[in-house]
């Protein structure tokens, strides 16, 4: 009888182990969910303004229309992914692709900008230095709303490399999540952005 007893009081401790286990990764995924909704809102803004500078560029660069349709065709293609991520934020292709075309927007913004650095009467544009005093506001933020997502990816991560978090894990399904990683540094874009707007 007696060890009966204790049997189900270790029963009970394990079970509540692994299930406080289970709600410290259920947690940490609805962080990487918030944040990922925080970055979201970062990359829309984003989107918003583009557009607007492409229409206002497009009267200054004539000669430079493949390089603003490449902006557009860099934009829809991270729209579309954005959307995709945004469906699944912990689906490690979703955020990889997201990463990718984040990272060929940002180029083909740098180019425009620097482009745009040799038409003064275009830096003149009052539109223009607003929209670009917002690009470079939204792209500011992106960068700290990066880094909360990533954090919060690494911390998930790490809560399931020790034991039992990968027994508990596979138990439960949860899998590691994918960091958000840009190849193109996002200090050269807001630095382009703050000459730009000055």
């Amino acid at each position: 009888m007696i060890a009966m007893i204790v049997l189900a009081v270790i029963f009970a401790i394990l079970a509540f182990w692994v299930l406080g286990i289970q709600k410290r990764l259920l947690n940490s995924r609805r962080r990487i969910k918030y944040a990922f909704s925080q970055m979201d809102i970062q990359f829309k803004r984003r989107y918003e303004l583009i557009p607007n500078l492409v229409e206002i560029a497009k009267g200054y660069m004539k000669h430079e229309r493949e390089a603003l349709e490449a902006i557009i065709t860099a934009l829809n293609e991270a729209v579309s992914a954005n959307a995709m991520a945004c469906i699944h934020p912990l689906l490690g292709i979703a955020i990889l692709h997201l990463a990718t075309t984040e990272d060929r927007l940002t180029v083909t913004l740098g180019r425009m900008f620097a482009i745009a650095e040799a038409c003064p009467d275009l830096q003149a544009n009052e539109n223009m230095q607003r929209l670009t005093t917002e690009l470079n506001d939204a792209e500011n933020k992106l960068i700290f709303a990066r880094q909360a997502y990533n954090d919060c990816v690494v911390q998930y991560n790490q809560s399931m490399e020790h034991f039992p978090g990968p027994a508990i894990a596979n138990i439960f399904g949860f899998h590691a999540a994918e960091l958000m990683q840009v190849a193109e540094s996002d200090g050269g874009l807001v630095a382009q952005l703050a000459v730009a707007s000055a």
